[in-house]
């Protein structure tokens, strides 16, 4: 037991620090072979810090854990938007200047409700995990189109700051492209061990840990950047973290975890934390998508957003202890 709490600790933690190094190495790296910001934004950044949600649901779903790779990337939606946005809007409101991020939010509450309708039959299966990856690489592709459309979107000028506050060689930026990948490769097998064992250990489902330990611990590279990003006023950047990361977490997780075993959707699910997610996507639509005026979150619906996380994690507890 205390072996398997040392391995999450210690898995959680080379998680994060690898993570952030291998966004960084990528996002230097498509810089300095001429990729326009905009584009790093969006599909570097915005999809990179979704690295640790990928590695440990495949890992996961490889070592027959399917329900553990679901609970990931869904727990991690529910937290990006609850808890990160949340804190994020409570430490400074967040404005939408961005069209391309406007443009992703009923992006992303599309792909949302999709995912629920091939969650109906109560399996993701290999064609569905078909279908995730596809439309998955379609938005990818959307992404190119729009960033080289979009070069004066306000997204580009924060990413170029950004950039520049970490300057890298392009040797520099490939070692710790390398070392981030091979390290997160690494610390999310030892992570899946140790969850798994902790899970069984306690007698509580896959699904729980990872929409609350693994989700979390996943998800502290976004908390991260976002914080950053807002205390520097760069909000676009921010919300497009999470939106991106939504997206990605969405199709290609889910997508990947399936390809590689088909998973059994639990009835809890489908009542409890699909409607939450979908409710929280549905929400920051309604607040930040802003309709006739340009759109923000405030300091209030930041705690509500809050509210909602701590609801939800107080449900998924009393469901383990009741």
């Amino acid at each position: 037991m205390l072996l398997s709490l040392a391995a999450i600790v210690v898995g959680l933690a080379v998680l994060v620090w690898s993570a952030d190094k291998f966004v960084e190495g990528a996002a230097a790296t498509a810089k300095h072979l001429g990729m326009p910001s905009l584009l790093i934004g969006m599909v570097v950044v915005g999809f990179g810090t979704s690295a640790p949600e990928m590695t440990v649901s495949a890992f996961a779903a490889w070592e027959g854990n399917p329900a553990l790779a679901l609970g990931n990337a869904y727990g991690s939606n529910i937290l990006n938007i609850a808890l990160i946005l949340g804190i994020t809007a409570v430490i400074a409101v967040i404005a939408v200047h961005s069209d391309i991020v406007r443009k992703e939010m009923p992006i992303l509450l599309a792909v949302t409700l999709l995912s629920g309708l091939l969650l109906w039959d109560k399996e993701i299966s290999r064609w569905d995990a078909v279908i995730l990856l596809v439309v998955f690489f379609g938005i990818v592709g959307w992404s190119i189109y729009a960033a080289l459309r979009g070069r004066n979107d306000a997204l580009s000028a924060e990413v170029e700051e950004e950039l520049a506050s970490h300057p890298m060689t392009l040797k520099t930026a490939l070692v710790w492209l390398a070392v981030g990948l091979v390290l997160l490769i690494i610390s999310s097998r030892i992570l899946v061990w140790g969850a798994v064992d902790i899970a069984n250990a306690l007698g509580v489902s896959d699904l729980i840990i990872g929409l609350t330990i693994v989700a979390l611990g996943t998800s502290l590279p976004e908390l991260a950047s976002s914080i950053a990003a807002a205390r520097k006023g760069e909000s676009d950047l921010a919300l497009g973290n999470i939106v991106g990361s939504n997206l990605f977490n969405t199709l290609a997780v889910v997508g990947i975890a399936g390809a590689i075993a088909p998973i059994a959707v639990a009835d809890e699910v489908l009542t409890r934390d699909f409607p939450v997610m979908l409710a929280v996507t549905f929400g920051l639509f309604v607040m930040a998508y802003g309709f006739r005026k340009p759109g923000h979150l405030t300091h209030w619906e930041g705690i509500l957003m809050l509210s909602v996380y701590f609801v939800y994690t107080g449900w998924l507890i009393y469901t383990v202890v009741a």
